[in-house]
């Protein structure tokens, strides 16, 4: 095997983006810590924010206490951020009077960590409320945390263990900590979130930013003295590391992760000394990854719009599995997504009966099984069928509310739980088209009344959809997945059902082109999901039959679809998004 260090030539971005680590070794006895008392660290009655990443580094014995953070001594406890591997729990321990026992107010969880998992994890209080978050998501509140944290000013803040004079190898951490943030005055996460992709940086309450940095333990973003500590004269210090979330599968304890970076190539690899050779970005044990999640829908066995989460592995071909469920059961949802969270938008049971459109957004974290959580709204019921997003916004386009169907443009800040705002208006009054989209730009082809138009909106800048170009014929219900260059539509209805598939670059206004054939049946309403190399169309309904099947294309590659596997149930206009359409990985 071949190793080419594509971080040497490009710097460190990319799996790098947070950064560094700091490996911390109970067995060794290490730990850092800030240099005498600070009052930085005295919360008193106020709000704070303790955030970081942390990492078990493969080790989850029961007999470690995974201290993080301790302000604390033999006569002064004041407070700490812990795990208890004993029992499972993550939590906050502080005490009112100097001396954490019978004036504790200690408030735990359990987290249920695993082995060599990357977790961001977070400690807020606001008020007299404390919650702690696992990934982004309250795992506990507590809206009783009242009362004063004791004041200790003099003993140093510890991180990566526990100094009280008692036996110290069994309150210092084993594993990793990234982007260890303190913020005083401030709990600036209100709600589940989406936890931060990249290096964190100092915000102006910020009072401690650490472990950061892939070659210097002591480095500390807000110019407080952090200094390397250790037990026994025999051990090494704590030792910096660019292993972080971001980082590929593996890792090594020691500075330079070496083979874990880059970009690695199976079987020997020669090169032409003769010409230049520029390696692939990334590392291509990671490529083609994603993970394609399939919302709602409507089901003739037994006939019903249904409530279901299901995904799919788009790497691997293979059946669905269950993801959770929506608060509702509905169909024609918009859906959209960055490459963490993904949130579905309106959809209704959409019958002559029973026109209950709703405006409801609902998100998941995507790496998570769920059931879906609260977002906020759209600014009108509707079912939108079509949405776009890239890594910041989703756009939701026009859709169907009971008389008549619309043309209004909304879009939401994915990271940001909200309501949705005005975006502008599409050049056609339709529902049921098909959408895409690239890093910049947000697409919709087809729709009903049936049109072949293709339109597109910039989706950093509010405004009016665009003219792009033509279908190769006028369809209803078609389905939509993209890579950063190409947005493919497939099936749909002119007014029969048919089995196209045809492309067109994202970035270049003009009519779209024949790519070849769906596989199996023509699909009305199937819902598309993909990644950076394959799209992949699940379910719909050929005039007369609902399917289960999963169509597969290569969409750099044009060709006729091959069978990929099935979904849960026959289902057609469910919502599809993925964390890797569009050009996100």
């Amino acid at each position: 095997m071949g190793i080419l260090r594509a971080d040497r030539v490009s710097g460190l971005g990319g799996a790098n983006a947070i950064k560094g680590s700091v490996e911390f070794r109970a067995d060794q006895n290490i730990q850092a810590e800030i240099v005498n008392g600070n009052a930085d660290f005295n919360y008193g009655s106020g709000d704070f924010t303790i955030e970081c990443w942390w990492n078990s580094g493969g080790d989850l014995s029961t007999d470690i206490n995974f201290v993080t953070l301790w302000n604390y001594s033999s006569s002064r406890q004041a407070w700490g951020m812990y795990w208890d591997a004993d029992d499972g729990n993550f939590g906050l321990i502080a005490s009112t009077g100097g001396d954490i026992g019978s004036t504790d107010i200690t408030y735990r969880q359990a987290a249920g960590f695993e082995k060599n998992r990357w977790y961001h994890l977070a400690i807020v209080r606001i008020s007299n409320t404390l919650t702690l978050y696992k990934d982004g998501t309250s795992i506990g509140s507590n809206s009783s945390f009242t009362g004063t944290i004791y004041e200790n000013t003099v003993d140093p803040l510890i991180i990566g263990g526990q100094m009280d004079g008692t036996s110290e190898s069994s309150k210092i951490m084993r594993g990793f900590i990234s982007n260890l943030r303190i913020i005083k005055g401030e709990g600036i996460y209100t709600g589940n979130f989406t936890p931060p992709t990249s290096e964190l940086t100092v915000t102006p309450n910020t009072v401690l930013l650490a472990c950061q940095s892939p070659g210097d333990i002591l480095h500390e973003a807000t110019g407080k003295k952090l200094v390397a500590y250790r037990r026994t004269l025999n051990s090494s210090l704590p030792v910096a590391s660019r292993f972080t979330p971001n980082s590929p599968v593996g890792f090594s304890t020691t500075t330079d992760v070496g083979t874990q970076f880059g970009s690695t190539f199976d079987g020997v690899t020669t090169f032409d000394s003769q010409a230049y050779f520029v390696p692939p970005s990334g590392n291509t044990r990671e490529r083609n990854r994603g993970r394609g999640l399939i919302f709602g829908g409507y089901s003739p066995n037994p006939a019903a719009h249904v409530n279901t989460i299901q995904f799919v592995n788009i790497q691997s071909f293979g059946n669905a599995q269950d993801f959770g469920d929506l608060s509702s059961i509905r169909s024609q949802m918009g859906a959209v997504s960055s490459k963490t969270r993904a949130v579905s938008c309106g959809g209704g049971n959409d019958t002559p009966a029973d026109y209950s459109n709703v405006n409801t957004c609902e998100f998941v974290t995507i790496a998570t099984s769920s059931n879906t959580t609260d977002f906020g709204d759209l600014t009108v019921s509707r079912t939108p069928y079509k949405a776009s997003s890239n890594d910041t916004r989703g756009i939701i386009f026009g859709g169907y509310a009971h008389p008549s169907n619309l043309n209004t443009i909304d879009f939401i800040t994915i990271a940001t739980t909200g309501n949705a705002t005005d975006f502008g208006d599409e050049i056609d009054t339709n529902r049921a088209g098909a959408s895409c989209s690239s890093t910049t730009r947000g697409i919709v082809a087809g729709g009903s009344p049936a049109t072949n138009r293709i339109s597109f909106v910039e989706i950093a800048t509010t405004g009016n959809a665009q003219d792009f170009g033509d279908l190769l014929n006028s369809v209803v219900a078609p389905s939509g997945c993209s890579d950063k260059t190409r947005g493919v539509f497939a099936g749909g209805a002119t007014p029969t059902a048919i089995n196209v598939i045809q492309f067109i670059t994202m970035s270049s206004a003009g009519d779209a082109t024949d790519f070849g054939d769906l596989n199996t049946t023509e699909k009305v309403g199937s819902k598309g999901n993909s990644n950076s190399i394959r799209g992949i169309f699940s379910g719909g309904y050929d005039g007369g039959t609902f399917v289960n099947s999963i169509s597969a294309i290569t969409i750099a590659t044009t060709g006729n679809a091959v069978d990929f596997g099935d979904i849960s149930g026959t289902l057609r206009y469910a919502a599809g998004t993925s964390d890797s359409h569009g050009g996100l990985e």
